[in-house]
């Protein structure tokens, strides 16, 4: 369990569940249409996207053996309590079952789009685990572009489901638009939320990367100019952020409000904390208590579509 990282994919079984039953379908319900997908097809999809995501750790921990007993020699799991053979069957089963499940939902959406999709996915976990992690931002950047992928995909799944049902009225109606939209802003704060947390597990793990000649961002650039750059894409975040809430957000901006009340007290003030952590922040140690805020605050992110829900 603690190879395939079980919280981790408890989370993301709780994102699509909840990107799915608190953002999509409310978007439904006031078009009208009312909730489309059985839920046997909303189970192959979360299955798809545990199961690969679970594939994805343990290939991940099979390729990372020598730099995990620099970095965190306490939590080697492979090659002490998991041979590298069993590790990498293990892998390819959980991604073969994953994979099976995702063709599956494709195939009853008669969607090639989602089917390819979750046959390119397991591929880029492979090569990010046995070559891109070690190359200068391309593997944050592939990380962070899975992680916001999965409410993307929640949409997708919709859009094939209407396509299939409503093919005649839907270009009469903005359902496509709304959902794209709506998700596409939770993908957009996923991506660069995990873009910083991997960055910031860079700069946690930068002795294991320097001792084995990975070119992470630290590496590379150095702890304060890696500082800097987080600090930028934290800014960023923070900007959009009230970008969002003043002028798209359809809801009322006053103290009173829900919507202002969460995105004040459960997104800002943590990112600002995540902020004052960085900068502090002088051993492996720190910048891990500063990802696990980084965490907790996407957490709260996913938990904005209550306000969805309540407004």
């Amino acid at each position: 369990m603690r190879l395939v990282r079980w919280s981790n994919l408890l989370f993301l079984a709780a994102l699509v569940w909840v990107m799915e039953k608190w953002v999509a379908v409310p978007i439904l319900d006031r078009a009208a249409f009312g909730e489309q997908l059985p839920w046997y097809l909303l189970l192959l999809v979360m299955l798809a996207t545990v199961l690969i995501a679970a594939g994805g750790y343990v290939i991940n921990d099979y390729f990372d053996v020598k730099i995990d007993r620099i970095n965190r020699p306490d939590e080697v799991i492979v090659t002490r309590s998991v041979s590298k053979p069993a590790a990498m069957r293990l892998s390819l089963c959980l991604s073969g079952i994953g994979i099976a499940c995702g063709i599956a939902a494709a195939v009853l959406l008669r969607s090639m789009t989602i089917g390819i999709l979750f046959i390119l996915i397991p591929g880029l976990l492979w090569f990010y685990s046995s070559s891109y992690k070690r190359l200068f931002l391309i593997g944050n950047l592939t990380i962070a572009l899975l992680a916001a992928l999965t409410p993307l995909l929640v949409a997708m799944v919709n859009v094939a489901q209407l396509q299939l049902l409503y093919a005649s009225i839907l270009p009469y109606t903005t359902l496509v638009h709304d959902l794209y939209a709506w998700l596409g802003g939770f993908a957009l704060f996923a991506f660069l939320l995990t873009w910083i947390r991997e960055i910031i597990k860079d700069l946690q793990d930068q002795m294991g990367d320097r001792e084995l000649e990975c070119h992470s961002m630290p590496v590379v650039w150095g702890e304060k100019w890696t500082k800097v750059f987080v600090t930028c894409l934290l800014l960023l975040t923070l900007a959009i952020i009230g970008h969002l809430w003043f002028r798209v957000l359809p809801f009322p901006t006053g103290w009173n409000s829900l919507s202002t009340r969460y995105i004040v007290l459960g997104i800002i003030i943590p990112l600002l904390g995540a902020l004052g952590l960085l900068w502090a922040a002088k051993i492996p140690s720190d910048y891990k208590t500063c990802q696990q805020v980084v965490k907790l605050t996407m957490f709260l992110g996913m938990l904005y579509s209550i306000c969805l829900r309540a407004l």
